[in-house]
């Protein structure tokens, strides 16, 4: 939980009751208590879930590629569903808010385009920068049109205004992440899909 300023989260002492006699109202121990508690939690109250409908296309072998998001889903009112996460100007970029630790989950589904073995690569940037043992390689076998999904989550601490990057490499050119249009009765396939969570965290 945050540092909040003199430990007012704490429980006010018993002998301090919750209402005020005179007034009716909530004493100013428990007001300040509930308040504070509510801040705290709404601090790491922070979420986004978005996906891609572009087509990823490696240009050439062991080279590093950022993964770009161009649609955030929706609330049952239509608004974005995010609060705190969102996708920046540069659209490969998943930025927060909030100082907490975030879970970001993702699934890519990756195709081999032509027969044979290829490897893929996937990895997690924060503000650019690899994050240190968190590559994961993929292996695609097979004939041409194969596909297997890519599936895990990065569990990892970012401060206020620090962005998150999801990175691909592959050892052939011939792989896609690919989106592919709805067909009934099954909807759309995005090439990509990412979900973030958050919990309190400094």
């Amino acid at each position: 939980m945050p540092n909040l300023v003199d430990n007012n989260t704490q429980i006010p002492a018993a002998r301090v009751k919750m209402n005020d006699d005179a007034t009716g109202f909530v004493n100013r121990p428990w007001y300040h208590w509930f308040f504070n508690t509510y801040i705290a939690l709404e601090a790491g109250r922070r979420y986004g879930s978005f996906y891609s409908t572009t087509t990823f296309t490696p240009a050439a072998i062991n080279t590093a590629y950022e993964i770009t998001f161009n649609n955030t889903y929706t609330r049952a009112d239509g608004s974005d569903l995010t609060y705190g996460v969102y996708i920046g100007a540069v659209t490969s970029r998943i930025y927060v808010d909030n100082t907490a630790t975030y879970n970001f989950q993702f699934s890519a589904q990756l195709h081999n385009t032509a027969g044979g073995t290829k490897r893929v690569y996937i990895w997690p940037r924060i503000n650019g920068v690899n994050v240190d043992d968190s590559a994961t390689e993929v292996t695609l076998t097979g004939g041409s049109n194969d596909a297997i999904v890519a599936a895990w989550n990065f569990v990892l601490n970012l401060r206020k205004d620090d962005y998150f990057e999801l990175v691909y490499s592959t050892s052939n050119v011939n792989v896609s992440i690919p989106y592919v249009a709805a067909s009934a009765p099954v909807p759309a396939i995005p090439s990509v899909i990412l979900t973030v969570t958050s919990s309190v965290g400094v």
